[in-house]
């Protein structure tokens, strides 16, 4: 069995969704189902007997160490984050408190139960990290891609705490033995991503005729990662990585954000070919503080766990495009908020 903090989110729910079709192995869901956490990315498996939710939050000590002894997991991928730089910049509080002092109290109940495990599960257990390339700063354009070795420099509350809990994590392995694994992660995209990041932003405003927000030139580099390459690296990682490492996850796709809003109208346009969506385009005051390139070297887990990427961004961004029309009820109930009443009045049934 496995432990998933963050389960309900958009990287978290298509992780447990893609663990349940690759294992039969059981994995525990906490979720504390916040703005981003949705049940009803899980609909599928609501009533799966391999999938077991509960609603907390992993800065709750008393509920992580009943979880831990009464289900007894080889395993627990940490996914629980605050992760949107607007919001942290407006609200960083929230970041402190769940991606600092959320995760500094996970690690002790986890250092507890890992204590107390006999000699052969204790050598066998794990705790994955799940970070993000962000901590890493900024890049000009002729500098090489981030590195496991690369120098921290965050630059927005969101990846300055972000920063601190790999910090955290890594401590926790170098003082204590706990075998953690850390993986710092390029800019994810695919199905069930709330639409307050740039692609489903993007898609979302296009198909109701709203205007496309780019900020300032909109040359700011990312690289870009299908979330079930996330996800399938994960498994990778947890499966043959070894403790203390840190790994970088990419997808060898770095691109401007412009061209991101432009290859999502021109796809747009093939769908509809009577609506312009490219004149809706428009530039919009900078954000402060906005890192001009993110770039992974992710040689690393391809040459020692044999990983990489199985989507280029034309596949993954086709698939995310088709996914959202799709599922134009989900998008309305995010938008509406619909969904959290939902939740409210569903969860405790999907348990």
């Amino acid at each position: 069995m496995i432990f998933v903090t963050g389960g309900a989110g958009f990287i978290g729910s298509n992780f447990v969704l893609d663990w349940l079709t690759q294992s039969d192995e059981k994995i525990i869901n906490l979720d504390k189902l916040t703005y981003a956490g949705n049940l009803k990315n899980l609909l599928t498996v609501a009533k799966d007997p391999r999938h077991i939710f509960i609603q907390g939050d992993i800065a709750d000590t008393q509920l992580i160490d009943q979880i831990l002894t009464q289900y007894q997991p080889r395993a627990i991928i940490n996914l629980a984050a605050e992760s949107h730089v607007d919001r942290s910049i407006h609200g960083p509080e929230d970041f402190i408190q769940t991606n600092i002092l959320g995760t500094f109290r996970l690690l002790e109940s986890v250092r507890t139960y890992w204590n107390n495990l006999s000699t052969a599960t204790k050598q066998n257990f794990r705790f994955l990290h799940v970070s993000t390339d962000e901590v890493y700063g900024s890049l000009a354009s002729n500098e090489p891609a981030f590195t496991e070795n690369h120098r921290y420099q965050p630059n927005s509350p969101y990846s300055a705490s972000k920063a601190s809990s790999d910090h955290l994590v890594r401590a926790f392995h170098h003082t204590y033995g706990l075998p953690v694994l850390t993986t710092n992660c390029s800019n994810n995209y695919g199905p069930f991503q709330f639409p307050e990041k740039l692609i489903p932003l993007v898609i979302v405003n296009a198909l109701a005729q709203k205007p496309l927000p780019l900020y300032g030139d909109g040359l700011q580099i990312r690289d870009w990662l299908f979330v079930l390459d996330h996800c399938s690296a994960i498994r990778r990682i947890l499966e043959t990585g070894i403790p203390g490492e840190t790994y970088n996850i990419g997808g060898w796709n770095e691109k401007p954000n412009i061209e991101i809003v432009k290859t999502i109208c021109t796809i747009l346009e093939e769908i509809y070919p009577n609506v312009v969506f490219h004149n809706l385009i428009t530039s919009v005051k900078d954000r402060p503080g906005h890192d001009r390139r993110y770039a992974i070297n992710a040689i690393k887990i391809e040459k020692e766990l044999s990983w990489k990427p199985s989507e280029t961004f034309e596949t993954g961004i086709r698939k995310t495009i088709h996914w959202y029309l799709n599922n134009q009820e989900w998008v309305a109930d995010i938008q509406t908020g619909a969904y959290r009443e939902w939740i409210k009045k569903n969860y405790t049934e999907l348990r």
